[in-house]
């Protein structure tokens, strides 16, 4: 349990207690403890008492207490049993918020998409007072737009399943190994559902416990070694998983993870070696059937290197063997460049992070809390921000193992200004500019914005370049390809951010920027010590785009990093 998970566990209730037209006061009371909470600067551990804050209640406090306690809250169970499931992913909806929907649904009974379309359809949303007929109109739109987006789920959605039902085959006593495979284990953006392979000598048993632990809404298809589920997560999930022998795992992942072109051209290479490959083995010109230790052994038998998942798609992979090896690999990673802490939105203290850093054996970190435009996230005035530059200087000399550098995540202002001006960023080591705002400036006021912190002298690096949210939202649509002209112009850095939200930049943008000579960061924006862990999505998203490890920044040791800042 840390801030982030009790903050957000206070907002959803806010937000449900909304939803069921509940007494804006009591919706008010459970936002100020939300917020008591992200401004406090200290994480959970450091607070004594969090009942005590200013801004928490009997009735907050008693939420928080239980949360820590028990990770979990009644208060918020028992709201999600009593509001309409269809009415949270109405929440998607731009422009409609807890308010408004709890209005649809107390004046006209709307409690999912298919009644408010219909609502729409026989005018009845113009009725209301505050909505009117443009009102109508865009929630039409916007119920349009939502049900036109593929079936396919963003990564962010289907990695708490994976990690799920990873922990769950751990623990069956039965299953000698199991790997996710498929898109997830590409790493495509997003999947239509999930495969699994597990490995087992008693598919019978494994099977029974397997469909007992998990959050089956629906079982498809039980055969004696396929399961076909929906399970619910944050979404329904398709989710296949194959049983199979354990000496037939390793052709079976390589099979089940693809892609189809992948295996075509594999199969291809296997004929013309009077070879063929099944998911069971590879069966020899003798009509034996070889079955292998690991993929490793599967490629070479073909006289080929291991070839990642990340690479597998659309057979051109066979043509760029040479380039594998200098694939950047998380081994690789000697810092991280972007995290918050509790001076701003974070969960956990600056000695906090930087004891998470460490136990990765990074050499070196930035801290880079947001800057004070962004109020939402409790962001840094100039004065606070010297005050952290000061304690991360102090906290620096008590180790000799990593170097802690002090920074910032700097609003690009929507008027084209940056949030500090030089005399501040010149006290720093690293230095983020960012956009959180704005953005339906049109693209021309958009690139005048960036191109404003690659001309400043102190800005070292362009975070999350475009704003989107994978599966979610386009973000800011800038003019890519001039960005990464302005970057190289400039020197800047630009990021790829690992946060599976975001992936930001996108595959094709990232090939640009080789392409283009334009340095790369792959960094985790982590909130919370947990969230460093992205690091791994990352890279396998660099990867995925061909990045080279001499192309990221932070695998280069610290003092090639200063000097090309320096420069």
């Amino acid at each position: 349990m840390n801030k982030k998970i009790i903050i957000r566990t206070l907002e959803k209730i806010a937000l449900y207690m909304e939803l069921k037209g509940e007494n804006p006061f009591k919706v008010s009371a459970f936002r100020k403890a939300a917020q008591a909470l992200e401004l406090d600067q200290r994480s959970l551990d450091e607070i004594e008492d969090v009942t005590k804050l200013k801004g928490i209640g009997k009735g907050t406090g008693d939420v928080i207490v239980e949360l820590i306690e028990k990770g979990k809250s009644t208060v918020l169970e028992e709201l999600q049993a009593e509001v309409p499931s269809g009415l949270v992913p109405l929440l998607k909806l731009q422009g409609m918020g807890g308010k408004k929907l709890a209005k649809l649904y107390k004046e006209l009974g709307i409690d999912s998409a298919e009644a408010l379309k219909q609502a729409c359809l026989d005018h009845q949303i113009q009725k209301l007072p505050g909505f009117g007929p443009k009102s109508e109109d865009k929630i039409l739109k916007e119920l349009t737009d939502f049900e036109s987006k593929p079936g396919r789920h963003p990564i962010w959605k289907t990695e708490e399943a994976v990690r799920f039902i990873e922990d769950v085959l751990e623990k069956i006593e039965g299953v000698s190994e199991f790997s996710v495979a498929g898109s997830y284990r590409r790493t495509k953006e997003t999947s239509k559902d999930l495969d699994f392979i597990v490995a087992t000598a008693e598919p019978a048993k494994v099977k029974e416990e397997l469909l007992a632990a998990l959050p089956i809404q629906e079982t498809i298809a039980s055969g004696d070694t396929k399961v076909s589920v929906t399970v619910e997560f944050q979404d329904l999930i398709d989710i296949d998983f194959r049983l199979v022998a354990p000496e037939e795992f390793v052709t079976a992942l390589h099979h089940f993870t693809g892609s189809k072109d992948h295996n075509v051209k594999l199969r291809q290479l296997a004929k013309s070696q009077n070879k063929k490959i099944s998911e069971y083995g590879v069966e020899q010109e003798d009509g034996s059937v070889a079955t292998f230790t690991s993929e490793t052994d599967f490629y070479a038998h073909f006289g080929l290197p291991f070839i990642p998942p990340t690479v597998r798609e659309d057979g051109r992979e066979f043509d760029r063997l040479d380039d594998i090896p200098n694939l950047v690999a998380l081994e690789d990673i000697r810092a991280d460049l972007h995290m918050h802490t509790t001076w701003s939105d974070g969960a956990h203290s600056l000695k906090e992070m930087i004891e998470a850093n460490r136990s990765r054996g990074y050499e070196y970190m930035v801290i880079t809390d947001h800057s004070h435009y962004l109020k939402v996230a409790n962001g840094l005035t100039p004065e606070r921000l010297l005050a952290q530059n000061a304690e991360i200087r102090e906290l620096n000399k008590q180790y000799s193992d990593i170097e802690v550098l002090s920074g910032t995540e700097m609003d690009i202002l929507p008027d084209g200004s940056l949030d500090f001006n030089d005399e501040v960023l010149s006290q720093l080591d690293f230095v983020i500019a960012s956009i959180h705002s704005s953005f339906q400036q049109p693209r021309e006021q958009i690139m005048e914005r960036i191109l404003t912190a690659m001309k400043n002298p102190h800005v070292d690096m362009i975070a999350h370049p475009t704003g989107r949210i994978v599966g979610q939202r386009s973000g800011y649509d800038p003019d890519v390809e001039q960005l990464l002209d302005w970057a190289k112009e400039y020197g800047k850095i630009v990021e790829l951010n690992a946060s599976p939200y975001r992936l930001d930049l996108a595959v094709e943008y990232l090939e640009m920027a080789q392409e283009k000579g334009v340095p790369v960061a792959i960094n985790t924006d982590a909130h919370a010590v947990n969230q460093l862990e992205v690091m791994a999505i990352g890279v396998r998203h660099a990867q995925k785009s061909w990045l080279k490890k001499d192309h990221v920044v932070n695998t280069w040791p610290l003092e090639r990093l200063r000097e090309y800042l320096k420069n």
